[in-house]
């Protein structure tokens, strides 16, 4: 077997390529820019601190997506929560649609959500992760992801159906 490489180089890549993403996600399910941001930096300091400890080294990125996850749990526990306050904002062509008044309304609707419900549902089409990703990054059963995803677009609907 081939000697991974060292933590800092491994962990800068997966910053550098996912970071930004990562943000994204932790916005949309907190509301705020500065807990996203917090979010994102603790669970890539996470990695590592518990680098070492970790098995399968390939899986670091479903590490801290679930890491990130697990803190903007605790940032909506904690009552930070401020959807109004903190959209979006513009870092690229594609946050750029997320400002348009039908996306608005779609990422109000997610957060009346369920948590679960909500994380399946951004997983799968904001972050566009299959069935098996959502499932290590939310330490479910495939079955669940897909049960739960199935219930959150059928409580979406519903909801984006009574504020029309």
């Amino acid at each position: 077997m081939a000697p991974h490489p060292p933590p800092g180089e491994t962990i800068t890549d997966l910053y550098r390529g996912h970071a930004l993403g990562l943000v994204r996600l932790a916005l949309i399910m907190t509301g705020d820019r500065q807990a996203a941001e917090d979010a994102v930096q603790e669970a890539f300091f996470g990695l590592h601190r518990n680098w070492h400890r970790l098995r399968d080294r390939d899986k670091a990125l479903t590490y801290v997506r679930s890491a990130v996850l697990n803190r903007c749990r605790d940032t909506r526990r904690r009552g930070r929560f401020r959807l109004t306050e903190h959209l979006p904002p513009v870092w690229s062509a594609e946050a750029a649609v997320l400002h348009d008044e039908e996306q608005r309304a779609v990422v109000a609707a997610l957060h009346r959500l369920p948590g679960r419900q909500r994380e399946a549902l951004v997983l799968r089409y904001f972050l566009d992760l299959s069935e098996a990703e959502i499932a290590l990054t939310m330490g479910v059963s495939n079955g669940t992801v897909k049960s739960t995803t199935s219930r959150g677009l059928a409580a979406l609907e519903r909801i984006l159906k009574e504020e029309r």
